[in-house]
């Protein structure tokens, strides 16, 4: 196994550890009695399948630049139940009548959730309340109350409608965002309530769901944060930046990937590649560029 970025397909089910877990069996046993660095780069609940990015080896280090890529999915909203947990295995806590429900108002109830939006998070998510995941108070049945979040929702439009049952909605949105949270909301704006009966990550920036069944996808060199300028290193750069030093910002180049028109803009480092490997993640500051990261023997 590599060191690099895995594009794998979570079935419907597993949980996101689950994933992590085979990839550290295989480590394991390809490489034995050494420990191999290895995440996922962003959870999905054992409900929801589609894309799960795994990071092995120095590529652990872009984890948190990951997070404000723009992510796109397809979930299937179900109407007239709210639930607890806001899929379909939670407990219903309310329930109303959808047979008032028009394509025409679901498009007219989107509207106000796109752009940057203050949301909820479920009970039942990862966000950690008193240094625990939330999750876990409420499966032990102890009352959880999250603060909203900063979210953003780029774009959103129904796929599919079966009213007054379903609808099927694809999004883009950044990380952080709760598709649970958008379902729960939309059913109380609409005065039914309603909840997530499936949902599926399509994609997240340029890397794309490889399907059930599909082989795993690697991504090296400049497939790596492509949405983020780049420098390509000299040996006398290399050893500078291993010192601790800056150097000349120039010659930067512009981003391999393109971010959907209006998305805004990730804070995101800039690629340093040497001999055709992501290196250094750096820092631009005052004119120069400084070493954040090192990426040791590469990526």
């Amino acid at each position: 196994m590599t060191p690099g970025l895995y594009l794998t397909h979570k079935p419907v089910g597993a949980t996101s550890f689950a994933t992590v877990r085979a990839f550290q069996e295989e480590a394991q046993a390809t490489r034995p009695g050494r420990r191999t660095a290895l995440c996922h780069g962003g959870t999905l609940d054992p409900f929801a399948e589609g894309l799960l990015l795994m990071l092995v080896g120095p590529a652990t280090h872009l984890f948190e630049h990951l997070h404000a890529a723009p992510k796109v999915y397809e979930a299937r909203v179900e109407w007239g139940t709210e639930t607890d947990t806001g899929d379909l295995h939670g407990r219903p806590v309310h329930q109303g009548d959808p047979t008032a429900l028009t394509p025409e108002r679901l498009d007219e109830a989107l509207r106000p959730f796109l752009g940057w939006t203050e949301q909820v998070p479920p009970a039942t998510s990862a966000k950690k309340l008193g240094g625990e995941p939330a999750y876990r108070k409420a499966h032990r049945g102890e009352a959880v109350v999250l603060p909203p979040s900063r979210v953003y929702l780029h774009s959103a439009r129904w796929l599919a409608h079966d009213l007054p049952g379903a609808s099927t909605l694809e999004l883009t949105c950044r990380g952080g965002y709760y598709v649970r949270s958008l379902a729960r909301d939309l059913g109380r704006a609409l005065g039914c309530g309603a909840h997530l009966s499936a949902l599926k990550r399509t994609a997240i920036g340029p890397w794309k769901d490889p399907g059930p069944g599909g082989a795993r996808i690697e991504r090296h060199g400049r497939d790596l944060l492509p949405w983020t300028s780049s420098r390509a290193l000299t040996d006398q750069d290399v050893g500078a930046l291993r010192q601790g030093q800056s150097i000349a910002a120039t010659p930067l180049q512009p981003p391999d990937w393109r971010l959907p028109p209006g998305y805004p803009e990730p804070p995101g480092p800039v690629r340093g590649f040497h001999q055709g490997k992501l290196t250094f993640l750096l820092t631009l500051r005052d004119g120069a560029l400084w070493p954040e990261t090192e990426l040791r023997g590469g990526v």
